[in-house]
This record gives structure tokens, C-alpha cells and sequence, in this order.
């Protein structure tokens, strides 16, 4: 591998978190960017289009988490390989990580593509709604080994210390759809526009771009691509290992949209309205949410170098920085967010019916955004570890156990903004349980084994 890659297991854990976690912050705003473009000129065309995408959200957030999940099997295996010296592994599980993740992607590319009306019909779409969804998600579909490929390869960057180059790939692909989108969606001289469309488009082109340079500089600038093909029962060993942690965390990352497509069906007994409203809010959440997402993949990197060398103290240690920057983080969001909601949704949604109720969640559930926080970042560390399973209880114990029961006892009893508290609670009780058994395991370890 090239002499980028850094050394985690030593040095300040507040200098290494802060200098992965701050050009991972600028690639995450840019990527939740591309949400919210989209977002803010779908709201242009009508109500109508806006609730299409918000149906979409979900199902293209859980899809993203396969990726996402794919991704944290790779940079768990490579960085703990590159913790225990032995960069030729580390470059083996790269490559077969990639071969793996293009398999994957192509046979959920087909499927979702297939599938897509009868999807969205149980989610309880239907009429106008449900054809403008089946246009974009086609596309979308098609487009998706052009957002696998690149997370992946992404992710193995990352494992080497390297937050720099894939942020930069990141930010790259969100000015091209920037550039793009309002472009593609309502046309501009020769250019006809594609109304929802567009957006799809749009994010299609910018994705190409990102796995082009992806590919590059993980191949050509890092080297850490083995291009002599393994004996299959090597690469089968390889695909073992990168899946024991990345399906786990794939089902972990996938959970949270899926509860979120649960309350986005509750939601809609209450008119498409509250739906677009909570797409607006839900993005803008997710924008708000950037330092703590960054910080998630921040620690992976330095836990599983240090996990790999048997440093056990120092994975606890930037475990417990971790916590106590996403609660800092969620108290300052609660402040800024109680004098300004009301003009950022109105930026958003034009009907002055869908801004009052994203305001409504907005002023309600960022006070407890920290328990989501601790949430993602205790899976973020225990995936590094190859202790995915835990990550996904970690995600379990918000969503299962909370989030979904709790919402769906709320909109029993009450309205919308029952259901926010709902979120709210389950954001506090989910943070707090998760901080106290992540923890308390780690504080038994004795011995790590690479």
C-alpha cells in the first residue's frame, strides 16, 4: 500500500478521531447534499412530487445501507489486518471485497427494479403518487452499482487512515448533481426537463463520476488491488470474513430506514401532507445529523487498528470522546434549530400546511438526536472490532424495541406530533442503553485476537 496510510494505534485519540472525522464531515454534508437538492426542487414542481420522494427515502436509504454495510465488512477486515502489519491481507480483502460488493449490487439491481411498483404499493402508495415513485426508483435502480462500487472502495480508504481522498470523492460527486439536477428536472433551452425524474438523473451522473475516481485512486494511487486471481477456496475465506461483519452491519444500517418507512406509512393515515412534511424534517434531521455520522466513521479506523494490535484502552477511550461529542453536538443543534426551523422548512416545503408540521418535529426530536448519535457510533466501533452482530443489536434496541412500538402506540392514542414525542423518547432511552452495554463490555476485555 502507498505511504498514506496512517498509523492509529498511537498518538493523541482526539487529534486522529477529529482529523478522520473532519474531512469525513464535509463528504458527509456533501453526500446528504444531494437529498436535500433534490428535496428543495422537487418541492418546486408540487405537494404531489414531494411526497413521491419522501415514499422514495426510505427504500433508497435501506438499499444505501447494504452498501454502507458492505462497506464496514471491508474497512473491518483491512484495518484490523493493517493494525496487525500485514498489508498483503489487507490488500487481498480489498479486492475480494469489491468482486463480492459488484455480485451483490447487480442482483439487487435487478430485483429492485422488478419489484418496484409492488413495493411501494405496500408502503401504501398509490394513483399519481405511486407512478411519478416507479419512474424515479427505475432509474435509481439502474444507477445503484454506480453508488455500491465507490462506498466500498471508500470504505478501504478509510481503513488506512486515508478520510482526505474519499471525502474529496464525495464532495466531487455532490457538486456534479448539484450542477445537474435543477437542470434535469425542469429543463433549460435545448434540454427538456423530466420533472421527477431529473433528480434521478441528476444523482446518476454524479455517480459515475465517483466510482471512476474511486476506482482509481484505490487501484493506482494506494495499490491495493491484487490483481493475481486467488484459488477460489482463498477468495470464498475472503468473502467468509468480509460478510461475517458485513451482513450484520448491512441488516444493522438497514434497520433505521426501515423504521423509518414503518412511521412513514403510520404517518400517512394522517394525510400526504404530514408525509411530506416528514420528508422535509427527515432530511434535514439527516443534514443535522452529518458530525455524529462523521464521527461513526471515524472511530471505525482507529478501533479496529487499535483492536488489531490488542489495544484494548484506546478503542474505550475514543469510544467515550465519541459520546460526549455527539451529546455537545445534539444540545447546540436543539438551540439553533428552536430560532431557525421555521425559515429552513419554509426553504423546503412552499405549502404552508407541510412547513408548520416539519416545524413541529423539528422543535420536538433534535434535543435527543445525541441517542441516535451513541447509537451509530457504538455499531461504527463494534463493526472495526468484527463484532457486527452487537451492532446490530445497537441498532435493534433503538428501532425494534423503541422507535417503531412506541411510534405506533402514539398514533394510536393521538396525532403527528404524539408520534414525535414517540421519537424523541426512544432517542434518549435507545442512547443511554447502548452507551452502558458498549462499555461495559469493552471494560472486560483482557486480550484481543486480530
Amino acid at each position: 500500500m502507498a505511504s498514506s496510510s496512517r498509523d492509529l494505534t498511537q498518538g493523541s485519540i482526539n487529534r486522529a478521531l477529529y482529523s478522520l472525522a473532519g474531512p469525513m464531515m464535509f463528504g458527509i454534508i456533501a453526500v446528504i447534499s444531494v437529498s436535500i437538492i433534490d428535496t428543495y426542487f422537487v418541492g418546486k414542481l408540487g405537494t404531489t412530487e414531494l411526497t413521491a420522494l419522501s415514499f422514495t427515502f426510505p427504500v433508497t436509504m435501506a438499499v444505501t445501507s447494504i452498501a454502507i454495510g458492505l462497506g464496514a465488512g471491508a474497512a473491518s477486515v483491512v484495518s484490523r489486518a493493517v493494525g496487525a502489519g500485514n498489508a498483503e491481507d489487507a490488500k487481498r480483502l480489498t479486492t475480494d471485497s469489491l468482486v463480492l460488493a459488484m455480485i451483490i449490487v447487480s442482483a439487487l439491481s435487478i430485483s429492485g427494479f422488478l419489484s418496484v411498483r409492488y413495493v411501494f404499493a405496500l408502503m401504501g402508495a398509490e394513483g399519481e403518487v405511486l407512478d411519478m415513485i416507479v419512474r424515479y426508483m427505475r432509474i435509481w435502480y439502474v444507477a445503484m452499482p454506480f453508488l455500491v462500487i465507490p462506498m466500498v472502495a471508500n470504505a478501504a480508504l478509510r481503513a488506512i487512515g486515508d478520510a482526505f481522498w474519499p471525502s474529496l470523492i464525495m464532495i466531487g460527486s455532490a457538486f456534479i448533481n448539484m450542477a445537474l439536477t435543477p437542470l434535469l428536472i425542469f429543463g433549460w433551452g435545448p434540454i427538456p426537463g423530466f420533472n421527477i425524474e431529473g433528480a434521478a438523473y441528476g444523482t446518476f451522473a454524479a455517480q459515475i463520476f465517483t466510482t471512476i475516481f474511486a476506482i482509481w485512486l484505490i487501484a493506482v494511487r494506494e495499490h491495493m488491488i491484487a490483481w493475481v486471481k486467488p484459488p477460489l477456496q482463498e477468495l470464498v475465506h475472503s468473502w467468509q470474513r468480509v460478510l461475517t461483519v458485513g451482513i450484520p452491519a448491512a441488516l444493522g444500517n438497514a434497520v433505521n430506514p426501515v423504521g423509518v418507512a414503518i412511521i412513514t406509512s403510520i404517518l400517512a393515515g394522517f394525510g400526504d401532507p404530514t408525509v411530506a412534511a416528514f420528508g422535509v424534517a427527515s432530511r434535514i434531521e439527516a443534514f443535522a445529523a452529518i458530525p455524529m455520522l462523521a464521527l461513526s466513521s471515524a472511530i471505525g479506523p482507529i478501533s479496529g487498528q487499535s483492536w488489531g494490535k490488542g489495544n484494548v484502552q484506546r478503542v474505550i477511550h475514543a469510544l467515550k470522546q465519541s459520546y460526549l461529542a455527539c451529546f455537545i453536538w445534539s444540545l447546540l443543534l436543539a438551540v439553533v434549530l428552536a430560532v431557525f426551523a421555521g425559515p429552513l422548512v419554509a426553504m423546503f416545503a412552499p405549502d404552508p400546511s407541510v412547513a408548520a408540521e416539519a416545524k413541529r418535529y423539528l422543535m420536538i426530536v433534535p434535543i435527543t438526536l445525541w441517542g441516535y448519535g451513541c447509537v451509530i457510533v457504538a455499531a461504527g466501533c463494534y463493526n472495526s472490532l468484527g463484532k457486527s452482530v452487537s451492532g446490530l443489536g445497537f441498532y435493534l434496541v433503538r428501532t425494534a424495541l423503541l422507535y417503531v412500538p412506541l411510534s405506533i402506540a402514539a398514533s394510536m392514542l393521538a396525532g403527528s406530533e404524539a408520534v414525535y414525542i414517540a421519537i424523541s423518547i426512544s432517542n434518549a432511552l435507545a442512547g443511554l442503553m447502548c452507551t452502558f452495554l458498549s462499555l461495559r463490555w469493552l471494560k472486560h476485555q483482557k486480550l484481543v485476537i486480530s
